[in-house]
């Protein structure tokens, strides 16, 4: 039986962080009301003329850098000619002779070990409107709010062979690039697109068989979905004696089936010129030296300097690191109340479980170091304990309360008069003498009964550790 294996490339869709549209100076903005953020340049009025974002042009650079590419450094823009409702110029000004950066690449790491992908390319354009289709009729309206926003688009070599290395490029692609406060990201609401190239030949075969793109792929399982059922679609098709055709498919992820769009279409197609409306882009030396200054440490350089600096757990460094948004919290938190593990403990435990409960992303944090730092220092302290804690750091989670205040005003403090809790463990004692002879008859589980009724008489605001040493004095 034929053995088969999948050559996959990938161009993921990125939508930087602007302010302001590539062309014009609309707001980028997510969501707001159909046609809100247009103008004449960028809803494609007669006579109107686009001039670059400076921004832009630097974020696309400073990914660039980051991914490893060299730099054109006299770039200029094409236009990419062809029609559809939601282009307003009838035309994308994108490039194609000369890329902003290319040749790059980036390592990443699956169960079967480390790999390079290749990067071709990286290059500038802005992005199309949006059609919202009626569902009840046969109407369909168009909102040019997305329309001029910057992209960059990352052209991947064809170096992949499953859908894990296609979801760990992705992966370590998102980070870079959030590390790098380039784009957030976010999959679900269209600001990071891939769209997946995808053949298949025989193991052993030097040449490519006939790709497929993929398209409408919104999340990261909706990709691993989508591959494996391409794969299995051209290894069908092969072996019943037909040939794949180049086409354009869209992915239905409820129905984890995918259909044709359209052919397939080549440069040539879109009539490809250079842009007459916009001058060459000149990076110069200086300006390239400024960029590269201004590079964050990215995930794989903190992940080193955690394990080193910080004496946190491999698993809790991964973890925190794996998010930009995370590790800024937990390196903000530790610079105040210089305590890692009890910052590192509060973000894998308590942090990760209301993130869960509430369907929650890291990025949605809204609590401050500041206060997460206070209430460390509160426990460390044993001014509260740690079922108090808790109680406070939900209030914290949810509002950002000072942890201080909310203790002070919430009568909340650790009962810490030696002689007050002594009379009431004492009355504890009086009121138990089952559990007291079962302790002394050896049953030592019985103390923690008696630790139990301790809290339950101190409202919970005793410290169960001084409750133990005094409970074991007295019995």
């Amino acid at each position: 039986m034929k053995q088969y294996e999948t050559v996959i490339g990938l161009e993921v869709h990125v939508e930087l962080a602007t302010k302001t549209k590539i062309f014009c100076s609309c707001s980028t903005e997510f969501g707001g009301a159909p046609n809100t953020h247009t103008c004449p340049v960028c809803t494609g009025m007669p006579g109107s003329l686009p001039v670059l974002n400076k921004k832009v042009v630097e974020y696309a650079v400073a990914v660039g850098l980051a991914t490893n590419c060299n730099i054109t450094k006299n770039c200029k823009f094409d236009r990419k000619n062809y029609f559809y409702p939601d282009n307003p110029q009838n035309y994308q000004i994108s490039q194609l002779y000369l890329p902003i950066c290319r040749d790059g690449s980036i390592e990443i790491s699956t169960k079967d070990g480390t790999k390079n992908i290749g990067i071709h390319e990286i290059h500038m354009e802005e992005d199309a409107g949006k059609l919202v289709h009626d569902e009840w009729g046969e109407n369909s309206l168009v909102d040019f709010n997305r329309s001029g926003v910057p992209l960059i688009e990352i052209v991947s070599e064809p170096d992949m062979r499953s859908a894990d290395e296609v979801i760990a490029y992705l992966e370590k692609l998102r980070l870079i690039i959030q590390y790098l406060g380039a784009s957030d990201c976010k999959l679900q609401e269209g600001s990071m697109r891939a769209d997946v190239n995808l053949s298949i030949r025989e193991v052993g075969a030097s040449e490519f068989g006939t790709r497929t793109e993929m398209k409408n792929l919104n999340s990261f399982k909706a990709i691993a979905r989508a591959i494996e059922a391409e794969k299995e679609r051209q290894i069908d098709i092969i072996e019943a004696g037909e040939k794949v055709v180049q086409e354009t498919r869209r992915w239905d992820d409820n129905k984890e089936y995918s259909y044709a769009m359209r052919s397939k279409e080549d440069a040539q197609d879109y009539r490809y010129f250079p842009e007459p409306d916009l001058v060459p882009v000149i990076i110069s030396d200086e300006w390239l030296d400024e960029i590269k200054g201004s590079q964050p440490e990215f995930r794989d350089e903190k992940l080193i300097r955690y394990k080193k600096e910080y004496n946190i757990p491999d698993y809790d460094a991964d973890i925190i690191t794996g998010n930009k948004h995370l590790a800024d919290i937990f390196e903000a938190t530790t610079a105040i109340c210089n305590n890692p593990k009890k910052a590192s403990n509060w973000l894998m435990g308590e942090t990760m479980r209301l993130l869960k409960e509430n369907n929650m992303e890291p990025e949605q944090i809204k609590f401050s170091p500041k206060n997460l730092a206070k209430l460390i220092e509160l426990t460390e302290s044993r001014a509260i304990n740690s079922s108090v804690a808790k109680e406070v750091f939900e209030k914290i989670f949810s509002d950002d309360i000072n942890p201080e205040q909310y203790v002070e005003e919430n009568g909340l403090k650790t009962v810490a008069d030696d002689g007050a809790l002594r009379e009431t463990i004492k009355k504890v004692i009086e009121d138990n003498p089952q559990s007291v002879e079962d302790y002394n008859n050896g049953k030592k589980k019985a103390i923690g009964f008696l630790v139990g009724q301790t809290m339950k008489a101190t409202q919970g605001k005793a410290d169960p550790a001084m409750i133990n040493t005094i409970l074991k004095e007295l019995l």
